[in-house]
């Protein structure tokens, strides 16, 4: 169905947000968690970033997928989202796996999601689908991708990342022509095709893909049908396409958002402790390299009601202070020192602590005279007086903690009690 005339496409599309993945390579941050619920830049989580696309793209009809541990997910869907109105034509549906088409429980793959769920998504009356990974960091207008997907009377439009040759390894890379139809998708190669034009550059894909609803469902159908199918976006439904139809990349930089601040355009996958670290610290940066301060593309969250930050003692070495930090709602800094952190809501600083480099989730407590730097402090954690973190990698494993590749230590709830115990 062609849109009316002065009828954006976002207004004909459904935003289907597949949720259900763990993130193993964040280790003990998601052991109570899914991924697209771990909490990100002060006060939203993971997956507010897709969801907030789209709204902020004209999609109001949206629906996740859940699946791992998704009890943290859906309860901040179900507070942060819930000011859309039904009787507006507006929604956020979650879909959890469950037994809807034969006795399988869980979803198989990417595409089952969205195959276990095809008569729901009937009922939505919606001409385009926008496939989205909820556990990615940017902002995107969608309605562009879903222009480009009409006007070039696709089979399926890609969301793809234009990133160094090499790097591309790592995702799944797109071969394309010069019109930018895709004529073959590799996954992980370790020889990424280059870019027509740009030899040093590939098209990696971004796990965002627009269809016509009506093509999909055909073709999901048939997938179902498949017992040699993995039922999955990425290995089976993309390739069958590149080969017998016509698929087409389309560029993140032609439909990023930015507020003039940001000096490229920001994509992040934080699934790593090393990643996750490193983007929100780099928030903390004089000018970032994602804006999130941009009022006219917000980032939409569950908004708590909470009372402002306080930052209490003003003696000599017992200072209540922050610098190129940011400490959000409900914290009280008390006589400590806070350099380059990002702490989250409801987070307490006790007098003489010191706080370098570090990302503090919601209701942290930091005792009295602990020195923290370069670490990640998972939600409700209670550090101890004088516990030093940070500063010897061995000392740090010795006590417990996680230590990554490049040095960023984890502590959990469950940590600290066994170091506690050993104490």
């Amino acid at each position: 169905m062609k849109p009316t005339p002065n009828t954006r496409l976002s207004n004909r599309a459904l935003a289907f947000v597949l949720a259900g993945g763990r993130g193993s390579r964040l280790k003990e941050l998601t052991d109570n968690r899914a991924k697209p619920a771990v909490y990100f830049g002060g006060k939203t989580r993971i997956v507010d970033f897709a969801l907030s696309n789209a709204l902020n793209s004209g999609i109001r009809k949206m629906a996740i997928a859940t699946q791992y541990k998704a009890h943290s997910l859906i309860r901040h869907c179900q507070r942060g989202w819930g000011f859309l109105r039904a009787e507006r034509n507006e929604f956020l549906d979650i879909l959890p796996a469950s037994q809807r088409m034969g006795e399988s429980k869980w979803y198989l793959g990417t595409a089952d999601a969205v195959t276990q769920n095809i008569d729901i998504i009937d009922s939505y009356d919606i001409d385009y689908i926008v496939i989205l990974a909820g556990d990615h960091i940017y902002k995107m207008d969608y309605e562009v991708m879903l222009q480009q997907h009409v006007d070039t009377n696709a089979d399926v439009t890609i969301g793809c990342l234009t990133v160094p040759r090499m790097e591309a390894t790592a995702f799944g890379v797109m071969h394309v022509d010069a019109s930018g139809q895709i004529t073959d998708f590799l996954e992980k190669p370790a020889d990424p095709p280059s870019i027509p034009g740009k030899p040093d550059h590939a098209l990696a894909s971004m796990g965002i893909y627009i269809f016509t609803w009506s093509f999909l469902r055909t073709r999901l159908l048939a997938d179902m049908a498949d017992d040699n199918s993995s039922h999955d976006f990425g290995h089976d439904i993309i390739p069958s396409i590149v080969k017998g139809g016509k698929a087409m990349a389309h560029r993140f930089e032609d439909s990023c958002v930015t507020s003039g601040l940001e000096t490229e355009p920001y994509w992040r996958d934080v699934g790593t402790i090393d990643a996750f670290w490193q983007a929100n610290i780099d928030l903390t940066q004089f000018t970032p390299p994602l804006d999130l301060y941009d009022t006219t593309w917000p980032i939409w969250t569950y908004a708590e009601s909470v009372p402002p930050a306080k930052f209490i003692h003003n003696e000599d070495g017992r200072r209540g202070y922050a610098v190129s930090s940011m400490v959000s709602g409900n914290c009280i800094i008390s006589g400590s020192e806070v350099s380059e952190s990002l702490l989250f809501t409801g987070v307490r600083t006790h007098s003489y602590a010191k706080l370098n480099r570090v990302v503090a989730l919601p209701d942290v407590r930091v005792g009295r005279h602990a020195d923290l730097r370069n670490c990640v402090i998972d939600r409700g954690v209670q550090i101890p007086q004088g516990l030093v973190v940070g500063q010897d990698a061995d000392t740090d494993r010795a006590n417990g903690f996680r230590v990554s590749e490049n040095g960023i230590v984890l502590v959990t709830k469950a940590m600290i009690d066994t170091y506690a115990a050993k104490a």
